[in-house]
């Protein structure tokens, strides 16, 4: 199995949003249908230079803040639900109006057949024998409808820091409509992928295991624009991170085990992630209840107690946690504190 193949949970944040009609998710199986995937070089110049335009138009309308226009240019399923697209932008907005958008050699990816694929996988340019090469790249979609999609990547400077602006495009006709739209920032707190790479690559070297994994994760985060892609980089950070994993961690779906005096709690996910200008860490865990604030809040702190005593390195790599507690319906209740104010 390739390496490309292998990179399969990039954690989707940071303001992306999934195009509804093709119901994107991670997909790490082989597809019998046909898949085929063009890049910029390999393509002829009428569809280079129709999808890049298309994607700088695109672009323009949102650096406008025209959510009309682009409602009008989505295809049918996203027009009708433009909702989440109208929120990633709104959210977006001050770090986007007027600024400019370099576009990257996109991508054209066809998929064959009368039927949505269940996981369809494209591999784009020349693989090596250790799997990607420089100038390659692999898209991993599931329950994908047979057409024509264009992948149009924006490389912005905004008044926030640098960010990537990722058009999905489907051909309707003689048109590329939108079919998606990821925003990410490509930096958090001013550093980059390979800023949080060092650091945990340090943080490995003093025995911090756990602080060099969230760190990891962070860097894995930002060096992609787009969490169905890989590239030669992205799978070089996933194997080197890998090998760093904790064993004692929820992960898959499985919870872990945290002591807090007499009281047990399972934790569901552990994860980095910026608020405001800070680095914190995100604990949720599972919850009988949580109609009760007041009881909530306790097990929060309580949890966040339980899990400085049991990796008391978080305190050198995070400026806060914010611990959710979880009940079986899905609601939660969320407390933060500094690191400082946890004794």
């Amino acid at each position: 199995m390739s390496k490309a193949r292998r990179f399969c949970e990039l954690r989707l944040r940071n303001s992306a949003l999934g195009f509804a009609a093709l119901a994107v998710v991670l997909g790490c199986a082989i597809s019998a249908v046909a898949e085929n995937c063009t890049t910029a070089n390999d393509m002829d110049a009428a569809t280079r230079t129709a999808l890049t335009t298309a994607g700088q138009r695109y672009f323009d309308l949102l650096a406008k803040g025209d959510t009309t226009s682009l409602r009008q240019a989505a295809i049918p399923s996203l027009a009708s639900d433009f909702s989440g697209v109208e929120t990633t932008i709104k959210d977006k907005q001050s770090a986007l109006t007027g600024s400019k958008g370099t576009a990257r050699p996109p991508f054209l990816l066809e998929a064959d057949g009368t039927a949505p694929i269940v996981r369809a996988e494209f591999y784009c340019g020349v693989f090596g024998r250790n799997g990607q090469t420089a100038d390659s790249a692999a898209f991993y979609l599931n329950n994908l409808p047979p057409g024509k999609y264009g992948v149009v990547i924006l490389d912005v400077s905004s008044s926030k820091g640098p960010h990537t602006v990722s058009w999905i495009l489907q051909q309707v006709g003689s048109e590329w409509k939108v079919g998606g739209l990821y925003i990410k920032a490509s930096q958090i707190g001013g550093h980059d992928s390979d800023w949080f790479l060092k650091r945990a690559q340090e943080f490995k070297t003093k025995g911090q295991a756990h602080n060099a994994w969230f760190y990891y994760l962070e860097a894995r985060s930002l060096i992609s624009p787009l969490p169905f892609m890989s590239t030669a980089a992205t799978d070089k950070l996933y194997d080197e991170s890998q090998k760093a994993q904790p064993t004692d961690l929820p992960v898959d779906g499985k919870t872990a085990d945290l002591p807090a005096g007499t009281a047990a709690y399972k934790l569901t996910d552990l994860f980095p992630e910026l608020v405001g200008n800070d680095l914190d860490l995100i604990v949720k865990y599972q919850a009988a209840d949580v109609s009760n604030t007041n009881a909530a809040y306790s097990s929060n702190v309580a949890v966040m107690k339980a899990l400085l005593a049991k990796y008391p390195e978080l305190r050198d790599a995070f400026a806060a946690i914010v611990a959710r507690a979880v009940d079986p319906s899905g609601r939660d209740y969320g407390t933060m504190l500094a690191m400082k104010d946890i004794k």
